[in-house]
């Protein structure tokens, strides 16, 4: 089967990352595929390279990102949401002439189209959080 998944969730601020991420992983462990991993709203934060904890707790953003390197994940960030919560590629932030950009590498900023080109493509759209 041909799972999408969204993510709405921030990490530590409820469960939806931590549940997308296992989720995600079993997933890819039973043999089906993820056609796209699709970050939105809050759940842009997982994809923030700058995510600093103590080194003892789990560590969301490096989890997402050996998943996605391990299995060559289509993995996506609404550019919209991105944007609004300063989670940026290089060429935005040479674009707003911002210092820095944390957009974890795999991922890609993209728009809604990307969404809905996932859930066309997709035997079953999953979301993870929800919306405000």
């Amino acid at each position: 089967m041909k799972f999408s998944i969204v993510i709405l969730g921030a990490p530590y601020t409820d469960q939806a990352a931590e549940t997308a991420y296992r989720f995600a992983a079993a997933t890819l462990a039973r043999g089906h595929s993820i056609y796209r991993l699709f970050f939105y709203h809050d759940g842009v934060h997982n994809a923030s390279e700058l995510l600093t904890l103590p080194q003892d707790e789990l560590q969301p953003a490096r989890r997402w990102r050996d998943l996605i390197q391990e299995h060559q994940l289509d993995a996506v960030v609404c550019i919209a949401a991105a944007l609004r919560r300063g989670v940026i590629n290089d060429t935005e932030a040479r674009r707003f002439d911002k210092p820095a950009h944390n957009l974890g590498e795999g991922i890609k900023l993209a728009g809604l189209g990307e969404l809905l080109d996932a859930a066309h493509m997709s035997d079953r759209l999953i979301t993870f959080g929800a919306t405000s």
